[in-house]
């Protein structure tokens, strides 16, 4: 019999666990994802603007274009020309719920660790070596990750620093995440 998700509850949440710390070590203690985001030189009058217009939360695209076919419109182009050409993501007013999304970045790193998981258990027999299973963890677990940040540097303007630091992040989490289930890996029989 195979090894099944059951089987795996303990590496699903030691997984996701230091994956949590890790993420939590990387933001708070060597704060290297601090240099992300940059300031406005005016800061306050574009937040005047923005409170004015009292937008939704949700990200908001400047110029708007709504349909790829408006992009052919000499209007449209010259909005685009003069900029700026930007993304904003708006958020609700007020200090950020940070239990709320601690919570959530632990169930990004529960889910993950699941589907890691469900791949590793149609895969690998039980009693395979710890290295065995680390390395057919490992790349799971990096792509998991981090693959999906590389569209944000193509299509939303991030910088491809930061995108290779989440790549980077993506790298921990998956040597820490491997690393638990090659260690709680069931034994054979």
């Amino acid at each position: 019999m195979g090894v099944t998700l059951i089987d795996l509850w303990m590496p699903i949440l030691l997984g996701s666990a230091l994956a949590w710390i890790a993420s939590a070590l990387i933001h708070m203690l060597l704060k290297y994802h601090n240099s992300d985001y940059r300031q406005l030189s005016n800061e306050a009058e574009v937040a005047a603007a923005l409170k004015q217009g009292a937008p939704q939360p949700g990200v908001h695209s400047i110029p708007y274009c709504v349909d790829m076919s408006q992009m052919g419109d000499p209007a449209m182009q010259q909005r685009f020309k003069d900029g700026p050409v930007a993304f904003v993501a708006v958020f609700p007013n007020g200090m950020p719920n940070m239990g709320k999304l601690v919570g959530q970045q632990f169930l990004h790193f529960l889910f993950g660790c699941a589907l890691i998981a469900w791949i590793a258990s149609l895969a690998i027999a039980p009693g395979t070596a710890y290295l065995g299973v680390f390395q057919f963890i490992a790349p799971i677990a990096f792509l998991t990750f981090g693959w999906a940040s590389i569209p944000y540097s193509i299509w939303y303007g991030h910088t491809w620093s930061t995108t290779a630091k989440y790549l980077f992040d993506a790298l921990i989490y998956a040597l820490v995440i491997a690393g638990s289930f090659a260690w709680l890996w069931p034994a054979a029989g």
